[in-house]
């Protein structure tokens, strides 16, 4: 398993893996590192080592920690698809890759099944084919990768953040200008380690543009892209100009005036060199939103 640190600088090594790998115990990744399981950029550590901006953290479990990880016939809403990747119109509620309590029904048990032993293994056992992540409820286009090859070229664009990544959402409040950029560090929040947090001096630097599709009353339909693509961001951004995603309990109100299952998010558009041809590829849902999105557009009150 390979971890990029792109948040909670100068934290210890060992909490900030047991804050960003959940089902591993800070004593037993103690243990990882005094047996030379753990390294940084090539090199041992010791626990107390903290981590710095960009290490790549390398941790090698042992065989009997990781659950054996079964495909399963789930169907696929595939758009594009070759010798290199695989792109997915990802349903709400479905998480993306196994975790505690979700070991099967998530997107790589689903991939596993469709592409057989044809997944990039960069990222472990759990994490086959996967290059960034989408929450379980959002919904919309995620990547995977088939080979080693693609997942590193993948991986490089994320970095340096020239893949495209448009998205649709209703957020709570009237948003009076017609556009707008929000900036600010994005770092792991320091009294809930689940949410993140604004902190320009520990977060790393992300920004998000938006510009207005629709108003209605006491609600914003927006569209926002991504100039960085940080955990939680446009959750934590729109909560940060006191607009947060309607229906996203964790950064909104607790309570929702509709019956949904999660945010209003969906990633609309996604785009990419491709890691072969290096040709620019761009992919957009079909249709724009979901049903579920485009039902709540309907009841909005104008």
């Amino acid at each position: 398993m390979i971890l990029l640190v792109e948040d909670d600088y100068n934290t210890r090594i060992d909490r900030w893996i047991s804050d960003h790998v959940e089902d591993l115990s800070r004593s037993y990744i103690q243990t990882l590192i005094e047996n030379g399981n753990i390294m940084v950029s090539g090199k041992n550590i010791k626990s107390n080592y903290k981590v710095c901006e960009d290490d790549e953290i390398n941790i090698m479990l042992p065989p009997d920690r990781e659950p054996e990880i079964e495909a399963e016939d789930i169907p696929l809403d595939i758009v594009y698809e070759d010798d290199d990747l695989i792109v997915v119109n990802k349903p709400k509620g479905m998480v993306v890759h196994p975790a505690p309590g979700h070991y099967t029904g998530t997107l790589v048990n689903a991939l596993m099944y469709h592409c057989r032993d044809n997944l990039s293994g960069i990222n472990g056992v759990l994490r086959p084919g996967i290059v960034h992540r989408i929450d379980k409820d959002t919904t919309g286009l995620i990547v995977a990768c088939k080979n080693d090859k693609a997942h590193m070229a993948l991986s490089e664009q994320l970095k340096v953040h020239s893949i495209t990544r448009k998205y649709r959402a209703i957020v709570n409040g009237e948003i009076k200008e017609e556009s707008g950029t929000v900036e600010g560090g994005i770092a792991r929040h320091p009294g809930d380690r689940k949410k993140m947090t604004i902190d320009n001096y520990r977060g790393r630097p992300a920004v998000t543009h938006y510009r207005v599709l629709e108003r209605f009353k006491g609600y914003t339909y927006i569209e926002c892209q991504l100039e960085t693509g940080r955990t939680h961001q446009i959750r934590v951004h729109m909560k940060s100009i006191n607009h947060p995603v309607l229906g996203d309990t964790v950064y909104g109100p607790a309570k929702c005036s509709y019956r949904l299952e999660g945010q209003a998010l969906h990633a609309m558009v996604l785009g990419f060199n491709h890691p072969s041809t290096g040709e620019y590829m761009e992919f957009r849902s079909d249709p724009e939103v979901p049903v579920y999105f485009s039902e709540l557009l309907n009841k909005l009150p104008k």
